[in-house]
């Protein structure tokens, strides 16, 4: 692939073959942007998974660097105030199913309670396709709402191996201290070992790689049980 003039001279400011540890790859992120804008650094994990076996789960990130999110809850009438309280931006029953089906889409996360799945399950088509179906695997259906707000306000965050077994994921952006990008890179891995399949290969982390949007990547020096 044909890089930029901007794309190679960042490259080489570095061995970008080598692999290095979690806080000096957060600084070299950092020292390779070009771009104009405040880049976003992404971690790019690929698993040794079984055939059947998938990793999907949710963490809370120490640092926070995204804006504050839209949060829709699906609950029977007698519960929207209780999530409006909470901080859901908007909640209710069949009035946002309506609206959802009529293709409205300003929310960025969307919770139910159990009861309500029967309806809102009948949104797959739209929700399912923008990847805002609740979950209960990703704590998104559930009848503590006022928790899962909270814990969504904290800067809750899905992380998933697509089918290629790797999960791609934003930890923090090239303006924040590398120090704190590190932190965040940190409670990841540990929350992806956490979740490691009973039937997961030797050697299950297989790889660990860092980029801003539009930067190099920097190999991870990672070793499963550090």
């Amino acid at each position: 692939m044909k890089r930029g003039k901007k794309y190679r001279a960042s490259a080489a400011k570095y061995d970008l073959t080598k692999k290095y540890l979690v806080a000096d790859a957060c600084k070299m992120v950092q020292d390779m942007k070009y771009a104009a804008f405040d880049e976003t650094v992404e971690a790019h994990i690929s698993l040794k998974l079984g055939k059947n076996a998938s990793v999907r789960d949710t963490l809370v990130f120490p640092n926070q660097f995204t804006a504050e999110k839209k949060v829709l809850v699906f609950c029977k009438d007698d519960r929207a105030k209780e999530a409006l309280d909470a901080g859901a931006t908007y909640a209710g029953a069949d009035e946002y199913i309506q609206k959802v089906k009529d293709g409205w889409l300003d929310f960025d996360i969307a919770v139910a309670t159990p009861d309500m799945m029967k309806d809102v399950g009948r949104l797959g088509m739209v929700l399912g396709r923008k990847g805002l179906m609740p979950n209960p695997k990703t704590g998104t259906v559930t009848n503590d709402i006022v928790h899962a707000i909270g814990e969504l306000k904290k800067g809750r965050t899905e992380f998933r191996a697509d089918k290629g077994g790797v999960i791609h994921i934003a930890v923090g952006k090239v303006s924040m201290d590398p120090g704190k990008v590190a932190e965040n890179v940190d409670v990841l891995l540990n929350e992806v070992r956490r979740r490691k399949p009973v039937d997961a290969k030797a050697g299950y982390i297989a790889t660990v790689s860092l980029s801003s949007t539009m930067g190099p990547g920097v190999w991870i020096d990672y070793k499963e049980g550090e």
